[in-house]
């Protein structure tokens, strides 16, 4: 499905309650909206353990519980499972010869990483839900601390 890959240029900019695009962190920008990616081992959550919501950077919306984050040993945060399935949005992405399945922030259409069928497997989780591994990049993440 081609088509249904996203260019650059198809992003919409940040919406309400957001940062405009002038307004974002050059290192956000490039990823969250130009599809870039963090170098691996480099983004502040990486091997952070605190509990709480993992939100969007641009928008705020809550994508993560670090009740779902682990370890995967790939560089970035990974998770299991969004907190919710109606704040993200999935596309496939056929860039670099490789097809995959991108994560955008379904509010603000902020690219925050992939997803992968590499995951833990979670019985909690309906059978087709389990053993995924979000890849999420930390500059996409603000992290809402829970004590």
């Amino acid at each position: 499905m081609p088509e249904d890959n996203i260019k650059k240029d198809d992003l919409p900019p940040a919406r309400a309650g957001g940062a405009q695009a002038g307004e974002l962190d050059p290192e956000l920008h490039r990823v969250a909206r130009e599809k870039g990616t963090e170098a691996p081992f480099s983004g502040k959550y990486v091997n952070t353990h605190d509990k709480g919501m993992y939100k969007c950077a641009i928008c705020g919306a809550e994508l993560f519980s670090s009740d779902t984050k682990f370890d995967s040993g790939t560089g970035w945060p990974s998770f299991s499972e969004p907190v919710n399935l109606e704040n993200i949005e999935l596309r496939e992405d056929l860039s670099q010869g490789v097809r995959r399945t991108e994560v955008l922030c379904k509010k603000c259409g902020a690219h925050l990483g992939h997803v992968f069928d590499d995951g833990p497997e979670d019985r909690r989780l309906p059978a087709g839900r389990q053993g995924k591994r979000y890849c999420i990049n930390s500059v996409c993440l603000e992290l809402e601390k829970h004590d």
